[in-house]
């Protein structure tokens, strides 16, 4: 395959008009780190691959307005670093933090422990720039806040696995870098957790891990809020009867970077699971039991209902614990999708799983942006 590095939207403009015009299949491609996820493509893939690695900058920072714009081929880590010269940030925390792209976040609608304060990427994206496979470029919304004027598209992008345009740039709401972090671990955490959910305490994350469960609460704030939250949690746990330990400074950090490498460490199947907050506990005990012993890793958003689950054991486990899962967590109340699988587990199940009525609505929007269905083909939801 022939690899493109267009250094500017009308670079990209110029490459999908041809490709459309010769009906070549593009690979859109930042850091790579999700080039596994969803289905296995059909061979060939692509004729071409476009990589965004020199749409790598911070086009403009408005930090009066708290919002920025930036190229889809920017890693994460670079931009925060230079918004941090006015103290803002975008508080997007996904696996591979160090190394994602911007347009690989937003294609994939990807997020980490953060989510539970800021939301994913759809909830902080308030204009996109984006080249649709006949090579048309097209924009919506704004360059600050109150200025929403075709936020669906850019909320549409997210999520679509590059299957509908090319991302080429995006302007995000940002946030103050916080001054100070506290984190408190808490042991037997189920009652404390409820009582936590229903306090006035502000969180920017409430991660569950598993199967030792233990729940990690993390505030970031000023010095003295951080604390004052964190001493609140530790007095609610030991009221609930669980026992709470609070961290910080480099033994935080430590914390916070061993939990972002669960699940991907280790062998085996990584399945993303969206479901009710209510139906967490629920699930990680049908987990735990059908697992019969066997080896598997949770970490995820205990108050939003996203997990991350590690199975290991041999394929037919895996596909045995995937169709359970499934059936415990139809559309719509739920989802359930392999991330990352073997070849051989890939081919005895749908990576997508159920979508349920919205798949027809997907594939109506994927013949509207891109009917000749050579953007990243059979990357998409569905197999779009």
């Amino acid at each position: 395959m022939t690899e493109l590095e267009p250094s500017s939207a009308d670079e990209v403009a110029a490459i999908l008009a041809g490709a459309s015009r010769d009906r070549q299949r593009i690979l859109i491609r930042g850091a790579g780190t999700k080039l596994t996820w969803g289905e296995p493509v059909p061979a060939p893939p692509a004729d071409l691959v476009l990589s965004t690695a020199k749409l790598n900058r911070v086009l403009a920072h408005r930090h009066g307005d708290l919002t920025a714009t930036v190229q889809a081929g920017a890693p994460l880590a670079d931009v925060n670093r230079e918004l941090a010269a006015h103290g803002q940030w975008l508080p997007l925390d996904p696996p591979w933090a160090d190394r994602c792209t911007i347009g690989g976040i937003l294609a994939t609608n990807d997020s980490g422990p953060r989510r539970h304060r800021y939301g994913a990427p759809r909830d902080l994206i308030i204009g996109i720039d984006i080249v649709r496979a006949d090579g048309v470029a097209a924009k919506a919304g704004g360059i600050v806040v109150k200025n929403v004027a075709g936020y669906d598209l850019g909320r549409l992008m997210t999520g679509s696995f590059g299957s509908l345009a090319v991302i080429v740039s995006a302007t995000f709401k940002l946030y103050p870098v916080p001054h100070a972090s506290r984190t408190v671990v808490v042991e037997r955490y189920d009652a404390a957790l409820a009582a936590l959910l229903a306090s006035q305490l502000t969180p920017t994350a409430v991660e569950i891990q598993a199967p030792a469960p233990r729940l990690l609460v993390r505030f970031e704030t000023t010095e003295v809020a951080a604390q004052r939250q964190a001493d609140a949690l530790a007095a609610l746990a030991k009221e609930s009867g669980a026992a709470a330990t609070m961290v910080g400074g480099d033994e935080e950090a430590a914390l916070w970077a061993e939990h972002a490498r669960h699940p991907w460490n280790g062998d085996g199947a990584v399945v993303k699971i969206t479901l009710l907050p209510s139906a967490v506990a629920p699930t990680l005990t049908w987990l735990a039991d059908s697992m019969q012993g066997g080896e598997f890793d949770v970490v995820g958003r205990a108050g939003v209902g996203v997990l991350l689950v590690r199975i290991g054991g041999d394929v037919e486990r895996q596909t045995r614990l995937l169709a359970g899962l499934r059936e415990r967590l139809p559309a719509p109340t739920g989802s359930v999708v392999l991330v990352r699988g073997s070849d051989d587990l890939k081919s005895r199940v749908d990576a997508w799983g159920p979508i349920g009525d919205g798949l027809g609505v997907m594939r109506a929007i994927k013949r509207q942006f891109d009917p000749l269905k050579i953007l990243n083909p059979g990357r998409g939801p569905g197999g779009l």
